[in-house]
This record gives C-alpha cells, structure tokens and sequence, in this order.
C-alpha cells in the first residue's frame, strides 16, 4: 500500500525524522543499529497484552486478544511493534515521520504476509479517525511540542480506547545509561537522546490529564545484567504509561 503522506501543522522534528530514517535499512536485524529495539520489543508486548487483557476482559489464553480492534502505532519506525499487534489480531496501522521507515515496513509486512496499514507523517494529520489502542514507544521524547503530541493520541483514541506510551524518565541514571554509555559505546546509535528532552512519569501524566484521559498504570521498564530488560516498579530508566477516557 502506498504510504500517505500529510502536511498539516505536526509535532515532527525534521532533524529527527532524518536521523531514524538513516537506520531504515536495518531496522529488522537484530544486531543492528535497532538491536536495543529488539531488546526491547519482549517487554514491550508482554506489558501490551497485560493491560489490553485488563482493560477489555479477555481471555488471557487467547492468541488474537486484539480481534476486531483497530490499533494505531504512532512513531512505527519498520515496523517492529506493529507486525506482532497484527498477529495478536488486530487492523493495524503503522504511522512514521520518516519515510524510509515506512518503505521497509511494508516490503518487510509483505513479507510476513502482514496487512498493515503503512502511512507516513505525523498523528496531527489522521482527522477524525478513531483507533481502539494507541501506542507510542520512545517516541514523544523526539517530537517537538510533547503536549501538541499528546493531543494528537488523545484525538485518535475511541471512546473505550486504550493509550499506552513509553519513554525514558528524566533522571541522572537515563543519562548515564542511554547516553554516556549506550551511545558512547555503540550500543544506540550516537545523536539518538537528547536527555533534556526526556520526561518524568509525573509530567507525561500532567500532559496525558490535561487531554481529559485517566492514567490507569504507570510500570518501570528496567534492565537486570541476569534477564535484560524486565518489567518493574524502578521507573528511574524508562517507563510506560497507561491511560483511558474518564
């Protein structure tokens, strides 16, 4: 499918955009540039598939809980979040600012005999379209106006929709740990973090209230040197966030 592209007002900055972009090509290996991508998608579902069964009452032994549910990935990259939402059932569509993203998420869909709804551009630019769940995953850190962001989900979000976001906390240790390390040694590509962009679990609540939603969760996102990254209560390095209408 081919990607649309939108030009209304956006939360995209360009300087970002172009630098994931760069990575497009190897957004799907796993010892690439996107390796901690990787790393991270584990966690990332496994917290997904906690809170969807929660908020929809399914059957927590069931292979597609996301059936008959339009689901929206905002900041998609090739697609590494959106390929397993569609195997857990859902009508998925994948939305990134670079579109060189987007061009190897969908050979990459085709692939893997995937129907994923592939755009490119911002969440400001959807309309009046309505998604059951939003995700966002280490994204609103790289946008340009983080509350004009949340606005954006909140709009795309159904009545009974479910948001979940994730990012890096503003803390001494996500410094230490994203930048000083991870970029400093090549394990994230370098220009990734700007950690004075980053924000605490108390202020993207303060955005995701201020857009009339409820903040039902908030779960750590650690790393253990025995089992990698894990869900915890330590949100100091990275966290999710989850939020409803009412």
């Amino acid at each position: 499918m081919a990607s649309a592209t939108v030009t209304k007002a956006t939360t995209i900055d360009a300087g970002e955009a172009a630098h994931f972009g760069a990575m497009a090509a190897e957004w799907w290996d796993p010892k690439g540039s996107s390796a901690m991508l990787h790393r991270l998608n584990p966690v990332r579902l496994r917290y997904l598939r906690e809170r969807i069964d929660a908020h929809w009452h399914g059957d927590e032994a069931g292979f597609t809980p996301l059936q008959g549910k339009r689901v929206l990935d905002v900041g998609c990259g090739a697609g590494l979040l959106c390929e397993p939402l569609a195997r857990l059932g859902a009508s998925v569509t994948g939305l990134d600012a670079a579109a060189e993203n987007i061009a190897v998420a969908q050979v990459h869909a085709a692939q893997s005999g995937l129907a994923i709804d592939y755009r490119t551009g911002s969440v400001e630019g959807l309309g009046d379209e309505k998604f059951d769940l939003v995700t966002s995953m280490e994204v609103i850190e790289h946008v340009i106006d983080p509350a004009a962001f949340i606005a954006g989900l909140a709009g795309a979000l159904a009545d009974d929709g479910l948001l979940v976001l994730s990012t890096p906390n503003r803390t001494a240790l996500s410094r230490l740990a994203l930048i000083t390390v991870g970029e400093g040694f090549g394990q994230i590509p370098r220009g990734t973090h700007d950690w004075d962009k980053f924000l605490t679990p108390d202020a993207l609540t303060a955005l995701v209230e201020a857009e009339g939603l409820r903040v039902v969760d908030v779960r750590g996102l650690s790393f253990s040197v025995a089992k990698g990254f894990v869900l915890s209560d330590d949100t100091k390095l990275d966290y999710f966030v989850t939020a409803v209408r009412g």
